[in-house]
């Protein structure tokens, strides 16, 4: 079996633990050329086509992301992708990111809720949001996630870039190219809003990553009880989502109210 240290190229862990630090709007790095460049090939090459993802995965069409498809069972991944999920959950590799990010005792998930394969073909997008914060049957608070990008030959032009947003979503800090071989790793947080641009790329293509995301049994300092799923805001130009996702969350809101109603004391009593 492979190591981390045969497949992901040798990282200057204080370099990026003082770029984490001072990074805008929330701790993040960007390393370029993150696996030696052999293995990032050998993953793309047995990236298997979005019809074959789609066989396997799960497809998402919702107002907030669509054209997308997610492969999470690790069984389902191409031996190439396999050797990618272990390296990024390995005991070396946790222990970089966590010293990185100084956060101790950091988990990689088995089950990749959430994360794993995804592709994104031609019109599809993926809203501004955060993350759930909390995996509650296993205990898990979310702190980090990673992104590794296979898309070789991408053009600017083509949209998809990962976008990180200030805490109101009125200003996007950082717009990067999701380009071959380059990773991304970031806190998540209950202000670390961040999407994908509208991916614009000739029908032939597809927005190709890999994600994986990072727990700890212990809660951040600032966590205040509350564990929440993923929570999407518009952008500032997006002026008619923005109505139609206020109107979802008064909906949501009304549910929330009824459910209440129908569980208080004596809520079933005639008057």
């Amino acid at each position: 079996m492979s190591t981390s240290n045969e497949v992901i190229r040798a990282i200057d862990r204080d370099l990026l633990r003082r770029e984490a630090l001072v990074a805008t709007p929330f701790p993040h790095v960007v390393i370029d050329d993150f696996l030696s460049p052999d293995f990032a090939h050998d993953v793309l090459s047995s990236w298997p086509t979005y019809a074959e993802a789609t066989r396997v995965g799960k497809q998402f069409r919702s107002i907030n992301e669509r054209n997308k498809v997610q492969v999470t069972d690790r069984e389902m991944f191409p031996p190439a992708l396999k050797v990618l999920n272990d390296a990024l959950a390995s005991s070396e590799f946790l222990s970089t990111v966590s010293s990185i990010f100084a956060i101790p005792n950091l988990l990689a998930d088995s089950e990749l809720v959430g994360g794993g394969l995804h592709q994104t073909g031609p019109r599809g997008r993926l809203d501004v949001h955060i993350d759930f914060n909390y995996i509650e049957d296993r205990k898990l608070h979310r702190r980090l996630n990673i992104l590794v990008y296979f898309n070789e030959g991408w053009s600017s032009g083509w949209g998809g870039q990962l976008e990180l947003w200030n805490r109101d979503v009125s200003e996007r800090v950082h717009s990067f190219d999701p380009i071959f071989n380059r990773c991304v790793v970031f806190e998540t947080s209950e202000i670390s809003y961040h999407g994908v641009a509208a991916v614009t790329c000739p029908p032939d293509a597809v927005r190709r990553s890999f994600a994986g995301y990072y727990y700890t049994l212990e809660p951040p300092a600032n966590w205040d009880g509350e564990s929440h799923s993923t929570v999407f805001k518009a952008r500032p130009d997006e002026s008619v989502k923005q109505r139609l996702m206020a109107l979802k969350s008064a909906s949501g809101l009304a549910k929330q109210t009824v459910k209440k109603l129908l569980h208080a004391p004596n809520a079933h009593r005639a008057g």
